[in-house]
C-alpha cells in the first residue's frame, strides 16, 4: 500500500527551530525542535581530558545522550547502571561527528562534552542532536577561548545531520516516528559544511535497496544538510571560533 504524507512533501524536514541559550548554567546551550521531537543540548568545559590522552597536547570532545522519562509514549526507565548499547552507539555517533568539526590539537589539552538530553522523541533524535550539539559547541568555544586566551580557530568545519529512508517504496526526508517505524529503510546522513560526507548509516529494515534508491536517498540528505547548515550559521554568526 503507497504512503503519502500529508504534512509536508518527500524531500522536506520537519519544521526546525533552535533557541540558544536555553540553559544558562552551560557554556553553550540550544534547545532544537524539529517536529515534535525536542533535544537539549549542552556543552560544557571539562577540567581536563581523558587520562590516555593526557601529555600529548591535544584536546578531546565527547557526547552524552539520555531519552528522559516521559520523552516516548511509554516511561522510559532512566539507565542508572550505565549506557545501554543503544545508548552507547548513538554517544559515539554524535561525538564522532562533532569531532568531524575540530582541529583538537588547536583545543590544547582541554575537552568538552556534547550532553544531549531528549525530552520528546518523534524520530530523528540522533540526528537533533548532532544538528542542535554543533550550534551549542560552537556557542561554547567563543567563550571557551576567550576564558583560556586560545588565539587559534578550533572549529574547522559545520557539522550537520538528517535522517531518510523508505516508506512504501517511497524515499523520505526526516521521518517521525511513525514513519521510522514503518520504514523499509532507515539512514542517518552526517555531513561536514553540506558538501563532505563524514558518516552515512544505513539499514535495509525490511527490504534491501538498490544503487539508484541510494543516489536519491543520499540527494534527499545533502539537500536537506544544505539548509539546515544555513540556519544553523545564523544563529552561531559568520565566523566558526
Amino acid at each position: 500500500m503507497a504512503y503519502e504524507r500529508t504534512d509536508r512533501k518527500p524531500e522536506e524536514f520537519r519544521n526546525l527551530k533552535m533557541t540558544t541559550g536555553f540553559i544558562s548554567s552551560a557554556d553553550g546551550s540550544v534547545l532544537i525542535e524539529m517536529g515534535r521531537t525536542r533535544v537539549i543540548c549542552n556543552a560544557t568545559l571539562l577540567p581536563k581530558v581523558p587520562d590516555w590522552l593526557a601529555g600529548r597536547g591535544t584536546g578531546w570532545i565527547t557526547a552524552e545522550y539520555s531519552l528522559l522519562p516521559q520523552s516516548t509514549g511509554k516511561r522510559v526507565e532512566r539507565e542508572r547502571k550505565g549506557a545501554s548499547g543503544r545508548t552507547q552507539e548513538i554517544q559515539r555517533l554524535v561525538g564522532r561527528s562533532l569531532r568531524g568539526a575540530a582541529d583538537l590539537a588547536a583545543l590544547g589539552e582541554n575537552a568538552i562534552v556534547i550532553d544531549c538530553d531528549v525530552i520528546e522523541a518523534d524520530g530523528g533524535t540522533r540526528t537533533a542532536s548532532i544538528i542542535g550539539g554543533f550550534v551549542a559547541l560552537a556557542i561554547a568555544l567563543k567563550k571557551i577561548k576567550a576564558r583560556l586566551g586560545i588565539e587559534k580557530q578550533i572549529l574547522k568545519h559545520g557539522i550537520t545531520a538528517i535522517s531518510v529512508g523508505v516508506v512504501s517504496g517511497n524515499p523520505l526526508c526526516d521521518l517521525c516516528y511513525v514513519e521510522d517505524s514503518a520504514a523499509d529503510v532507515d539512514m542517518n546522513v552526517v555531513m561536514q559544511d553540506a558538501k563532505n560526507f563524514i558518516e552515512v548509516q544505513g539499514t535495509g529494515e525490511h527490504a534491501s535497496f538498490d544503487r539508484a534508491m541510494l543516489n536519491k536517498l543520499l540527494d534527499l540528505g545533502e539537500n536537506a544538510c544544505k539548509e539546515i547548515y544555513k540556519r544553523q550559521m545564523e544563529l552561531i554568526g559568520e565566523e566558526l571560533p
